[in-house]
Formats: structure tokens, C-alpha cells, sequence
């Protein structure tokens, strides 16, 4: 009993770190860069490298200002600016794309005290500050033959589904949107490969999209048409999942994606806006000390609190 050491948690180490997660978060979200390159052409790798830029440019600036250790090297920066992008139309202008840089890093992490002190995900914060203001730009699609039009989600708000593209063409991205939510493939690839590296866990982004897909037959929609359109896979596999701004534990995880989900089906078919992703998974994130609260384990022979 000598032996016997005592000390504070965690007791348990593990060899991912920061710069780990974020590098394979990374990996993962290549295969919709590659797609967004592809179906818009070389315009969104220009607008996810400014993004990139301005994200990391911002950290490193304002740490250094504010004499605080830099972190850049975390590479939380990087996906931050490969995330807002993938929120953003490819015919975005490229300052606009600068700006909400600025804010996501700035504005949402940093003053809030850095990685893992941000009260909302970065890059949804920052995408739902640039719809406000800059609606126009932000709302302003092209299609792969470089044609501005209505996206499917759009289409179905209005109830004119004449030119609805099928649901393939959606799988694969042949469709107005933004550079990284259009490929359903593409997305589900990289969420194979977090699975796959245990960098996040299924219940969040399944009952997420299965709770979208369920009340949309349940209301008389195109359930199949409403996974593949907008942002609800992207934001499901690559925001929803953010470890600083979502539940910590499995229960938790159900009940955030069970109401990012609601919300959702909620701003969609009788909002005003015909995409509901983002201002749910911001919705949820404001909700999340909560939910950690109401859903916390109560220790081996310990009081609840």
C-alpha cells in the first residue's frame, strides 16, 4: 500500500490531442473539398483557402496582441476556416468570405477565451452574422453549369418542384448550394472516417438527420428530398458534433440532435427561411450547459446535485 498514489483526474490519458482530432476532422472533410472543386470549379478551393487565411491570420493576430500563447498549431483555426467556407456560396465576394473569418475566430472563440471556451460553434455563429448581413450575396447560388437559380430547398418552400433535380443528382452534389453541403456522398465518406477514428460518436448525427427525415413523412414531405437538400448533412456530421459546444455524454448527445432536428423541420416548413440547420445547431449550442446538466451521471455512492 505504500505504492499507493494519489491524485487529482483525469486518471485516464489518452494520445489524441487537440492537433490529432482536428487533423483527422481535417482528413475527413477533404472528400466535400474535393467535391465542392469539382461540381463549382476552382473558385471554392479560392474562397476555402481566404477563409483558411483569414481564420488562422485572425487567431495568430489577436493572440499575439493580447500576449497569449498561440495556438494555431491546434489546427482548430483551419477547420473553423474549411467549415465557414463549406457554409458559403461559391460566388460569395471574397472579403465577405474575410469578414465572417474575422467574426468566427475572433468574435466567437477567442473573446470568449479560445478553443473550448466558445459558448456556439465559429463557423455557424459567423455564417448566421453574414446572412444578416450581407443576405443578398449569401442567398445568391450557382449551379454546376454556373446558372444562378433556386436550390431544392427553395423549390420545395415554394412548392414549385417542376425542376427539382433527382435524387441521385442531390446524392452526388449536381445542385445549387453551398461549396460543402451539396455532396451527400462526399459528407458521408468523411463521417465513415470520424466513425471509423472514433473523433465523434453516431447519436448526434443520425437522430439528427432520422428526426428531419421522420416528421418530414410524417408531415406529408419529400423525407428522402429533405436529408439531401440544404445543409442538414453537413451540419449533422461536421458542427453538430463539436466537442466545446455539444453535450458530453450518449444522452445528451440524443436529446441535442433530437432538437436540432425539430428545430429544423420547424424553421423549414413554416419559417419565413427555407434552411433551418444552422440557426438549430446555434439554437442547441446555447442549450447544451443545460442538457450536460439534466443528463449528468451521478457518481458512485455521490449526491446528485
Amino acid at each position: 500500500m505504500n505504492n499507493l498514489i494519489l491524485s487529482p483526474s483525469p486518471h485516464i490519458h489518452t494520445r489524441q490531442s487537440t492537433q490529432v482530432i482536428m487533423r483527422d476532422v481535417l482528413i475527413a472533410l477533404c472528400p466535400a473539398l474535393i467535391a465542392g472543386i469539382v461540381i463549382f470549379g476552382v473558385r471554392a478551393l479560392i474562397v476555402t483557402l481566404v477563409c483558411v487565411v483569414f481564420s488562422v491570420g485572425g487567431e495568430w493576430a489577436f493572440e499575439k496582441c493580447t500576449k497569449r500563447a498561440v495556438t494555431v498549431g491546434d489546427l482548430s483555426a483551419v477547420v473553423t476556416g474549411v467549415l465557414l467556407a463549406f457554409n458559403l456560396p461559391v460566388s460569395i465576394p471574397l472579403w465577405q468570405a474575410a469578414f465572417g473569418s474575422l467574426i468566427a475566430i475572433v468574435g466567437v472563440k477567442q473573446l470568449f477565451g479560445g478553443i473550448g471556451q466558445n459558448f456556439a460553434n465559429p463557423a455557424i455563429t459567423a455564417r448566421i452574422v453574414m446572412f444578416l448581413a450581407f443576405s443578398q450575396s449569401m442567398t445568391t447560388w450557382t449551379f454546376p453549369d454556373a446558372v444562378s437559380s433556386a436550390t431544392p430547398l427553395e423549390l420545395m418552400k415554394t412548392g414549385v418542384t417542376d425542376n427539382m433535380p433527382s435524387y441521385l443528382d442531390m446524392f452526388l452534389g449536381k445542385t445549387g448550394g453551398c461549396i460543402g453541403e451539396t455532396c451527400a456522398l462526399a459528407i458521408l465518406i468523411g463521417f465513415v472516417y470520424l466513425l471509423i477514428r472514433r473523433v465523434i460518436s453516431w447519436q448526434t448525427p443520425v437522430i439528427f438527420v432520422g428526426t428531419v427525415f421522420v416528421m418530414s413523412l410524417i408531415l406529408g414531405q419529400d423525407a428522402l428530398a429533405q436529408i439531401l437538400s440544404g445543409g442538414l448533412m453537413l451540419g449533422a456530421v461536421f458542427m453538430a458534433t463539436d466537442y466545446a459546444t455539444t453535450p458530453r455524454n450518449a444522452w445528451g448527445k440524443v436529446i441535442f440532435g433530437l432538437g436540432c432536428g425539430l428545430i429544423t423541420v420547424l424553421i423549414r416548413f413554416w419559417g419565413s427561411y427555407p434552411e433551418g440547420v444552422s440557426f438549430s445547431i446555434l439554437l442547441m449550442n446555447i442549450l447544451t450547459p443545460y442538457i450536460d446538466r439534466w443528463t449528468r451521471k451521478k457518481p458512485l455512492g455521490g449526491v446528485r446535485a
